[in-house]
């Protein structure tokens, strides 16, 4: 009789590295490891061997790099969504697309479950499963770190040594590492105590501000309708864009922080981020935002790019105020086209110059020169206006009588 199929989103990290075969032990299932390129910068045909090597028995490989950014980061960046001040939601923008297509390969493959490496205390569970539920809530969901007995890191690295399994990850490299095209993210070991700084070999992407350049680095971003489309003047596909950004950003020392953060579940947790691309494009567009959009739709928006964010980090992406949400934002990006130049040096972004087609502002307005552009007669019947309720609070005092 045949095994029943279980989808397993595979990275070759040390947590779904160690599910292949515990799923083979402990479920009796035939493991399909699904391994979504979104950037990572992982050897695939390493990765691929090394799953069937620990006893998938298929391996089915997509490269997601143009959707993740098309479908999934850019529509971040143009709401503008930041959470909590700091985290430009690199992994939690993975999750979905991730979560989405290797639910399509089970679906495809008549599997009837899919796992996920993510633990009991973390966002990313939320991510993948909410997924799951709202495309194929038929299949079912193996979740091993909330069955197992394993309780730490250490006990997965001595789980793989019983079996075989080399991982990059050791006892003295205890960091939890996740990469794609947007960012790289740090967690455990020093990181653990909030009251440590983060090591320098912490740090992979960008060199520290000590070690950038002395000198300053020009670069100048082109958006069409909010979305990136060149760098220096050069047309660039998405990935190409966000790759030679990276690349600006981290040798400048673009992109690092360490960030406290709420997690979803209600824990606290601390991590280090780097996002120098992606750094870079936040503050232009915002910059382009500022001299395109009306006042009203501009202050508006910084509402909507708040609730984004949390959609975001918290797994809701399939979901209708997600969708709506991108409805709204769509409609506010029609004039955003235009470049924004920018001077990077040691960590510091300055801007050099902002320019649109459709830029709102006015020299023969804004100027300190009076022009016929503006009377200012007109102010004090704008100010007495705005005043009248005020005006009208206002109590006489009450003369004693004598």
């Amino acid at each position: 009789m045949a095994k029943e199929k279980v989808v397993l989103a595979y990275s070759g990290g040390l947590d779904t590295s160690i599910i292949i075969p515990w799923l083979n032990e402990n479920h009796g299932y035939d493991v399909v490891a699904f391994v979504a390129d979104v950037g990572q910068g992982d050897d695939i045909d390493a990765v691929t061997e090394k799953a069937y090597k620990t006893g998938a028995s298929k391996v089915v490989v997509k490269d997601l790099r143009q959707e993740f950014l098309n479908e999934y980061v850019f529509p971040a960046v143009q709401a503008g969504a930041v959470y909590e001040h700091k985290y430009l939601l690199g992994t939690s923008l993975a999750r979905p697309i991730i979560a989405k297509h290797q639910v399509e390969v089970a679906l495809e493959l008549g599997a009837t479950a899919v796992s996920h490496g993510c633990t009991g205390k973390g966002n990313d569970q939320v991510r993948f499963e909410h997924a799951y539920q709202a495309i194929a809530p038929e299949l079912k969901i193996i979740a091993p770190w909330r069955e197992w007995t394993l309780k730490s890191r250490e006990d997965c690295l001595d789980y793989a040594e019983a079996h075989g399994i080399p991982v990059a990850a050791s006892r003295e490299k205890i960091h939890s590492r996740d990469r794609n095209l947007w960012h790289l993210s740090h967690e455990g070991g020093e990181l653990e105590d909030a009251g440590n700084g983060p090591l320098d070999t912490t740090w992979q992407m960008t060199v520290s501000p000590q070690e950038a350049p002395d000198k300053s680095e020009t670069v100048t971003i082109g958006f069409e309708k909010g979305i990136p489309v060149s760098v220096n003047d050069v047309k660039l596909d998405p990935v190409g864009l966000v790759a030679i950004l990276n690349e600006i950003g981290s040798r400048n020392a673009i992109g690092r922080i360490d960030l406290v953060e709420n997690r979803f579940v209600g824990i606290k947790s601390r991590g280090c981020y780097e996002t120098p691309g992606g750094t870079l494009l936040l503050f232009a567009h915002r910059e382009l935002e500022a001299l395109c959009l009306d006042r009203e739709v501009q202050h508006f928006k910084q509402g909507i790019a708040l609730k984004y964010a949390d959609l975001v980090y918290n797994g809701l992406w399939f979901t209708p105020l997600r969708e709506s949400l991108d409805a709204f934002v769509a409609s506010t990006q029609k004039d955003i086209t235009g470049e924004v130049k920018l001077s990077l040096y040691k960590g510091n972004i300055a801007v050099l110059s902002r320019k649109s087609p459709n830029s709102l502002y006015r020299t023969d307005l804004s100027s300190f020169t009076m022009g016929e552009s503006y009377d200012q007669k007109d102010a004090a019947g704008f100010i007495r206006i705005l005043a009248l309720p005020a005006r009208s609070r206002v109590r006489k005092p009450v003369t004693a009588k004598s």
